[in-house]
């Protein structure tokens, strides 16, 4: 039981089972889930929502990860979810925000430079929702010099 509830969560649902780039199909999840509940929250509030989904997916991906004999299951996408909704705290408002979000977000996920790389190495659950956090981080830096410096 508790196996299957951490499957549906990591998973978001089975989003992670969709065919062909399951991270890709968790960040659009994610850009989904944000636009139509979260992102007329306040921001305190979208930034424990951020932090509660950070922690429960280290719990999951531990005991997935426990089960499954793999360090970072493709099918694990709770990590994308949280890593775009951190690109997409306090994002200026428009589309081409949200549509560089998820391009700047997708890159770091996929090349994953330093420090990323690094980070995805802590062990386990840790491991797996660190790397994709390090890249929301950046892609949320990046999308706010942008704003300032171009707009």
């Amino acid at each position: 039981m508790r196996l299957k509830i951490s499957e549906w969560i990591a998973t978001c649902f089975k989003v992670g089972y969709l065919p062909f780039a399951p991270g890709t199909w968790g960040s659009v999840f994610a850009i989904l889930l944000w636009w139509v509940l979260l992102k007329d929250l306040n921001t305190y509030i979208f930034g424990a929502i951020i932090i509660i989904f950070l922690l429960i997916g280290i719990v999951v991906s531990n005991i997935i990860i426990d089960q499954s004999g793999d360090h970072d299951p493709s099918y694990i996408i709770i990590d994308e979810l949280v890593g775009q909704w951190l690109a997409l705290f306090l994002i200026p408002d428009g589309f081409f925000n949200i549509a560089i979000s998820f391009i700047l977000f997708r890159f770091f996920d996929i090349i994953k430079p330093w420090p990323i790389r690094l980070i995805e190495k802590l062990p386990k659950g840790l491991g797996v929702m660190s790397d994709d956090l390090t890249a929301g981080l950046i892609t949320l830096i990046l999308i706010q010099i942008i704003n300032i410096y171009l707009f």
